[in-house]
């Protein structure tokens, strides 16, 4: 598959990552992954191995891109929720009474 990474053009296979990847050891995931075999890379890293480019020379959507028309399992960030907003108890009573309290 032809694929442009950082202004450059790659003709990347599934079985020509896989090879690439052989032996690289895995660093920590902290954000976006890619599964390559049975284990998981950041994306930055299979870039960097893949392309032979810096990493801050492409992007991770780029990668990801790649990496997803491969049939390569790609995950994204874990979704966060939202802290919850803590009431003080007067504002919790006067909410519960239906009454706005002016903070």
């Amino acid at each position: 598959m032809r694929c442009v990474i950082a202004r450059f053009p790659f003709d990347l296979t599934k079985s020509g990552v896989l090879e690439s990847m052989k032996g690289v050891k895995p660093e920590p995931v902290i954000g976006e992954s890619v599964i390559i075999g049975r284990r998981t890379y950041p994306v930055k890293q299979v870039g960097q191995v893949i392309t032979r480019q810096d990493r801050r020379d492409f992007s991770i959507g780029e990668v990801l891109r790649a990496m997803t028309q491969l049939g390569f399992t790609c995950r994204g960030l874990p979704r966060v929720a939202a802290p919850a907003r803590v009431l003080s108890p007067l504002q919790q009573a006067s909410a519960m009474l239906g009454i706005p309290v002016a903070v």
